[in-house]
């Protein structure tokens, strides 16, 4: 006759009870990260009074591709990634029109009349890698940021970072971030 052992059991009634409690607990204490997105200001409506045709020279635009293929094509030229702050910056510090008194350009016939009327008009490829996008925006950010930084330096006699709150919009409004995302075609 088989003798049947008895073994013992864990009463596993408040399991469910602490793996909810447990579960509560993670989701309310996790910290949950977003994507804050890339810090554009979208362009303020014409202000009453004025007349905003938006009609743009063509010397005053900038236009930059980057294709399906990753490339990037400024008025039909591949370049390299590298150069394309240096270009952005001769385009907006160009002073083509002699109204600007704190620029630096060359005064080329096709670049910009002065910063304030400069557009940077970038337009990507269905196909082009979010990677490549961003690292365009770098540039651009990079170009504004060295040409803000001079004007900072030369105009104001002070570095960007020890600048008031009034001095730091003098700057912006000095070289005005001003950029057009087409929409793919």
């Amino acid at each position: 006759m088989r003798h049947s052992k008895l073994i013992p059991e864990v009463n596993a009634g408040s399991m469910a009870d602490i793996a909810f409690l447990l579960l509560i607990f993670f989701l309310v204490t996790a910290t949950i990260s977003s994507d804050e997105g890339i810090n554009r200001l979208l362009p303020k409506e014409c202000p009453p009074g004025e007349a905003c045709d938006g009609i743009i020279a063509e010397r005053n635009i900038l236009r930059i591709l980057i294709n399906d293929d990753d490339e990037i094509m400024i008025e039909n030229n591949v370049i390299a990634i590298i150069e394309l702050k240096e270009i952005t910056k001769n385009f907006l510090d160009n002073n083509g029109d002699n109204t600007c008194n704190y620029c630096n350009g060359v005064k080329a016939s096709d670049a910009s009349d002065n910063p304030k009327e400069a557009v940077v008009s970038l337009q990507n490829g269905r196909h082009t890698s979010y990677k490549q996008f961003i690292a365009v925006q770098d540039e651009l950010s990079k170009a504004y940021y060295e040409l803000r930084n001079t004007y900072s330096m030369n105009v104001l006699r002070k570095p960007s970072d020890k600048l008031s709150k009034e001095e730091l919009k003098q700057v912006k409004d000095a070289y005005p971030f001003i950029l057009s995302e087409a929409e793919t075609k």
